[in-house]
């Protein structure tokens, strides 16, 4: 497996041009659901774009060793929203799909407790792993050898606060 290195400034680039490429597509949505913690960064950006409410669905899967074990995913117990409602076509977004196992066990989890409301899922990451199991609607890169990507958030997983502290003493000093 290869590794992908992403900048900020790439990272950002690339969710503007997936809020393109969802605009283009003439789909009209209520409500946009981030998976957390890797989706929250895109859900954000995109319903500050779109003007849309955002609705927070936490989730985790990978662990151990450098966060880069996929375990058995946990979902919270609710979704957290500040509408009274989810709407009825609903925008699930993460930041990549690798095995799909995490983005169709989210749309499972919405169609169970919502399933009444919804008319459409559609789903948006930005990266699209060929051996996923489902492809997403929209997607900005197709990544075909299936590399580990290193976001530009990743440092944050590796310090700590005693560590940060420190570095800024040192830095003020």
């Amino acid at each position: 497996m290869s590794d992908l290195y992403v900048t900020w400034s790439e990272y950002h680039k690339k969710i503007e041009r997936l809020a393109v490429k969802i605009y283009q597509a003439n789909w009209e949505f209520n409500q946009i659901v981030c998976i957390a913690k890797g989706g929250l960064r895109v859900g954000d950006i995109l319903c500050r774009i779109y003007g849309k409410p955002l609705a927070i669905l936490a989730a985790s899967s990978y662990g151990g060793s450098q966060n880069r074990v996929r375990g058995e995913i946990t979902f919270s117990h609710h979704l957290t929203m500040t509408t009274e409602t989810l709407g009825n076509r609903v925008l699930l977004v993460d930041d990549l799909v690798d095995s799909g196992v995490s983005l169709r066990e989210s749309m499972n989890w919405l169609e169970e407790r919502y399933g009444n409301e919804l008319e459409e899922i559609r789903t948006a990451v930005l990266w699209y792993k060929a051996h996923s199991l489902i492809t997403p609607d929209y997607y900005m890169d197709y990544l075909p050898d299936n590399p580990w990507i290193h976001q530009p958030f990743e440092p944050y997983e590796q310090i700590s606060p005693t560590e940060l502290a420190a570095s800024y003493l040192v830095k003020e000093a």
